[in-house]
């Protein structure tokens, strides 16, 4: 849950960035009622706040009510610059051309996958994906080619926490997993068979620069044609190598 206790010394920057960081992925739009809730805030502060944020174009207001990210703050987070992402977005319309499904790009921030971008197409499966949201790293094939990346130190404390479990198919026994991230680690991909999301499965590989895993690209079909996702892995495999070498590239350049 974003914000913290209703403090009454908190500082007013700390308490307008606990009102923003109330909204995510799985809450865009939000009641004042939601925004304290989530904030720790009292809803009067709630309520002035989001009245000047409203006032900046930083919140917006649904006809139904409720509160949303405004343009400005869309505005802003264009200028967080991404050369990841601009390296690689040719290469994921080219991967989405020729296989037709979902492809993304992900980075590990703390113990999530953030992922960065996406190609997608009105006929390939829905999924939880899109650029922004954040999801845990096991349950995901872009979160487990990072995770399997990782050092072992990293890996151990990973698997000592209480994992999520989206689906029944989720795997989470510690010494399962620690099995399966070798098995990634050796092959250079990784696999997922309905783990994040019901109706689908997904194969992802890292992106590596000098050794190190900067990002994972990833590749989704639904379950029906899980078959098919082994001959997806070779194309896949192929552009996570161009993506590395293009961005390494850019890199060298500066």
């Amino acid at each position: 849950m974003a914000g913290g206790s209703r403090d009454p010394g908190r500082s007013v920057t700390s308490r307008v960035l606990a009102i923003l960081g109330a909204f995510d992925t799985g809450h865009p739009r939000l009641t004042l009622t939601d925004i304290a809730r989530r904030s720790g805030l009292a809803l009067s502060t709630v309520h002035r706040l989001v009245a000047e944020l409203e006032d900046w174009q930083a919140l917006s207001r649904t006809p139904d009510g409720r509160f949303h990210v405004g343009l400005r703050l869309w505005e802003l987070g264009q200028l967080a610059a991404n050369r990841l992402q601009e390296v690689a977005h040719p290469w994921l319309q080219e991967l989405f051309a020729s296989t037709g499904e979902n492809v993304h790009l992900a980075i590990r921030d703390g113990l999530e996958v953030l992922y960065v971008d996406k190609v997608y197409g009105r006929r390939a499966v829905p999924i939880l994906s899109r650029a922004g949201s954040r999801l845990p790293m096991h349950p995901t094939g872009v979160g487990k080619a990072l995770l399997a990346s990782e050092a072992d130190w990293f890996i151990t404390s990973y698997l000592s926490r209480t994992l999520e479990r989206p689906t029944p198919h989720t795997i989470t026994e510690p010494g399962r997993l620690a099995r399966e991230l070798r098995q990634v680690h050796a092959r250079g991909y990784a696999t997922t068979h309905e783990e994040m999301t019901l109706g689908s499965c997904s194969a992802a590989a890292p992106v590596v620069v000098d050794g190190r895993a900067v990002a994972a690209l990833g590749i989704v079909v639904s379950s029906h044609r899980a078959r098919e996702l082994q001959r997806l892995v070779d194309p896949l495999m192929a552009v996570a190598a161009q993506i590395s070498h293009a961005y390494k590239a850019e890199i060298v350049r500066d």
